[in-house]
C-alpha cells in the first residue's frame, strides 16, 4: 500500500499514487467533507469554475478541493487518458494543489453507457470544511480491476480481454480487495462507508451477494452505474464515499 500524507493546505490526507489522482482521501482532525452533486453536469472548464465559486462563497481556499467525479463520451486508451490528465492537472497546479507530479486529489472518471456526455463533464466535486464533530469523513477513489501501478494497462488487467461470468467474478473480487485496502489505510472499513458505487456494462447482479454484500461492502447498499471504466480494456470499477454532508445543486 502506498503512503498516507497530510495535505495540511486542504485540510485531509491521503493515499499516494499516480500524478492525476490520489487512491482516496479524509479529513484531517477539525475538518470534514462535503460533496455536491450537479444535478446537471458541466464541460469541465465550466465545471471547475462552477467549484471556483462555490468554494468562495463557502469562505474556503482552493486547496481544500479533496476529490472530484468525472464523466466521459468513451473509455480513452492508455496515450490518449494520459494526455487527458496531463490537462486536468493544469488546473489543479493552478489552485496550488498540483505539484512536482505530486496529486493529492481523488477522482473517479467513467463512461456512461447511455446518455454520455461529447466531452469530460465533470458530476460531483468534494472538499473539506471546518466541523467540530469527531465522525471521519472520506472519499475512496475510482479504481478498475488493474494490479499495480507499473507497466502498461493490458498487462496489469486481472484476465485481461475476458467477461465471462467466471471472469467477472475475479475482477469484482479484485477490486472489492483494493477498496477494503484503502479504507483501511485510511482508518476504515466497510461499516464506515455511506455508499459504495459500482461502474461496469456487464452482469454482475449474480456477484453483489457473494462478493460484495458477504464482505460487508453493501452495508448502505451497492449503487451500479450502467458505465465502462474509462481505460479500454477495464471493465469493472468502484469507489466507496464517507461523506459527512452531501449536497445537490
Amino acid at each position: 500500500m502506498s503512503d498516507v500524507i497530510v495535505f495540511k493546505a486542504g485540510g485531509y490526507r491521503y493515499i499516494s499514487a499516480v500524478f492525476q489522482y490520489s487512491s482516496g482521501v479524509a479529513a484531517e482532525p477539525g475538518f470534514e467533507i462535503e460533496r455536491v452533486r450537479l444535478l446537471k453536469p458541466l464541460p469541465l472548464a465550466e465545471g471547475f469554475a462552477r467549484v471556483e465559486a462555490h468554494l468562495k462563497a463557502l469562505g474556503r481556499p482552493s486547496t481544500a478541493f479533496a476529490a472530484c467525479e468525472l464523466r466521459s463520451s468513451t473509455p480513452f486508451s492508455e496515450q490518449g487518458f494520459t494526455d487527458f490528465n496531463r490537462e486536468y492537472v493544469k488546473t489543479l497546479g493552478r489552485w496550488g494543489i498540483y505539484k512536482d507530479e505530486i496529486n493529492p486529489v481523488a477522482r473517479t472518471n467513467v463512461c456512461p453507457a447511455h446518455g454520455a456526455p461529447a466531452t469530460p463533464t465533470l458530476y460531483a466535486f468534494s472538499y473539506t470544511v471546518p466541523t467540530t464533530s469527531k465522525h471521519g469523513s472520506f472519499i475512496i477513489a475510482g479504481g478498475g480491476e488493474v494490479a499495480g501501478l507499473e507497466g502498461s494497462f493490458a498487462d496489469r488487467i486481472v484476465r485481461h480481454g475476458e467477461t465471462s461470468a467466471d471472469a467477472m467474478r475475479d475482477k469484482v473480487r479484485h477490486v472489492a480487495g483494493m477498496m477494503e485496502e484503502r479504507l483501511s489505510a485510511l482508518g476504515f472499513g466497510w461499516a464506515d462507508a455511506v455508499s459504495t458505487q459500482a461502474y461496469t456494462v456487464q452482469d454482475i447482479g449474480a456477484l453483489v451477494g457473494p462478493e460484495l454484500a458477504a464482505r460487508g461492502a453493501a452495508a448502505g447498499g451497492v449503487s451500479w452505474h450502467f458505465a465502462r471504466p474509462p481505460v479500454i480494456g477495464l471493465e469493472y470499477e468502484m469507489d466507496v464515499r464517507g461523506a459527512a454532508r452531501e449536497i445537490t445543486l
